[in-house]
């Protein structure tokens, strides 16, 4: 029998080895573009995802320093934990489409999946790039922050929608412009232009999730502002911290109103 889209999702959760992982997220997006996968949720996904061996996962409190700005040390250091990021945002786009979809029209499906195969190609690039610098994912440690802020939402689709990619990847809006211009200060225009495409990839991703949420929030007759906020406070345990990139928030739909009510006092 065809695999269901379940059971496909969750066999990307279950693939621990990185470049596997990679090849297992681009073979089900492309199978389900072809219509080669059940429309069904016959199978639960796993409480967490397949991990490889490496890197060793430490509390965010005991992450060794980066070094000095600027520097070859510091660079591949933040690349790694990028390439980290991305690696935790496989699972999470997979882990969406599979754990939610039954409760949305097929093309949230269509959506996440969609953000899976662009994670694991930011994934790829920047994984290629740690091995021309003399390195290579798994060769620091990192911490296990993106799935753990994820994890409490397991059972509320519009709580996972607001942490996700309303709030984790809607600060990767915030920071990238200005890493992305420190890699290119130090001369490193290879890693900047990766940058710039994760960048761009980026807004799409807190788009689509910005524009779900208000759909699951108006099927339910909840105004979306105050709803996302009410759900940050409960089930987000990080602070929603400025400065903001109000211009790349507002091109994905996330507009001021939503999280200036829960920021700390930006002239603080």
């Amino acid at each position: 029998m065809t695999a269901s889209i379940a059971q496909a999702c969750r066999s990307v959760l279950l693939t621990a080895e990185p470049r596997a992982k990679v090849m297992a997220a681009r073979v089900v997006a492309r199978l389900w573009r072809r219509g080669a996968l059940r429309y069904a949720f016959d199978v639960e996904m796993p409480a967490r995802p397949a991990r490889p061996d490496a890197p060793a996962l430490l509390p965010p409190n005991r992450m060794p320093k980066r070094g000095r700005a600027g520097s070859e040390r510091s660079r591949i250091a933040l690349l790694h934990a990028l390439a980290h990021i991305e690696f935790g945002a496989i699972d999470l786009a997979f882990d969406m489409a599979g754990r939610f979809g039954a409760a949305f029209p097929r093309s949230f499906v269509d959506d996440w999946l969609s953000v899976g195969a662009d994670e694991a190609l930011h994934f790829a690039l920047l994984d290629r790039r740690l091995r021309v610098l003399g390195a290579h994912y798994g060769a620091l440690p990192a911490h296990d922050g993106l799935w753990e802020a994820a994890a409490g939402t397991a059972q509320d689709a519009g709580a996972r929608l607001a942490v996700v990619p309303m709030v984790l990847e809607a600060r990767g809006l915030d920071v990238t412009p200005a890493t992305l211009a420190a890699f290119e200060r130090a001369g490193d225009p290879r890693s900047a232009a990766i940058l710039g495409r994760i960048y761009r990839d980026e807004i799409r991703h807190v788009s689509i999730g910005t524009a779900w949420f208000k759909s699951w929030c108006e099927s339910r007759h909840l105004a979306a502002a105050p709803e996302w906020q009410r759900l940050i406070r409960r089930h987000f345990r990080g602070i929603v911290k400025p400065p903001f990139n109000d211009s790349a928030r507002g091109e994905a739909g996330l507009s001021r109103d939503f999280y200036a009510g829960v920021a700390p006092d930006e002239a603080a």
